[in-house]
């Protein structure tokens, strides 16, 4: 079990450290920023992670009272490969994209300041592993 366990660390780190996977993580970038078109312009962050089988990326955001907001999800070149769900600091589901076929995006409207948590998995019916790509951006 040992040596499974630093195996999967060994290959993380390969996989990390290799320009290709940077290369394949920008590629997502670039196919995810399609869906942030103005009126709406990216927060300047560009959350990922990369995910094997049932694993589930965890991402914090402060989401300000009044402003509406875009988050898109991509992993993969087509749309539908990634579930996100964004929940209040209880736990308490506020969206998930499951509910809506996977949707690579979608507005949200806060009525007042909000921390969140965003999660984000791969759907496992499309994909067994790849970066999970998040982007959030907000209505000009």
């Amino acid at each position: 079990m040992k040596k499974l366990i630093i195996l999967s660390l060994v290959t993380m780190v390969v996989l990390f450290a290799s320009p290709s996977s940077y290369s394949q993580a920008d590629t997502l970038i670039q196919v995810c920023s399609q869906h942030l078109a103005p009126p709406y312009i990216s927060d300047g962050q560009q959350y990922r992670a990369l995910l094997n089988g049932d694993e589930v990326a965890e991402f914090h955001a402060t989401f300000y009272g009044g402003s509406t907001y875009r988050l898109v999800g991509c992993s993969g070149l087509s749309d539908g490969n990634l579930v996100f769900t964004v929940y209040d600091k209880e736990r308490n589901t506020l969206f998930s994209s499951k509910d809506y076929e996977n949707t690579p995006y979608w507005d949200l409207k806060f009525s007042s300041t909000i921390d969140c948590i965003i999660e984000a998995e791969l759907d496992s019916k499309n994909l067994e592993s790849g970066f999970a790509i998040l982007l959030i951006g907000f209505k000009q």
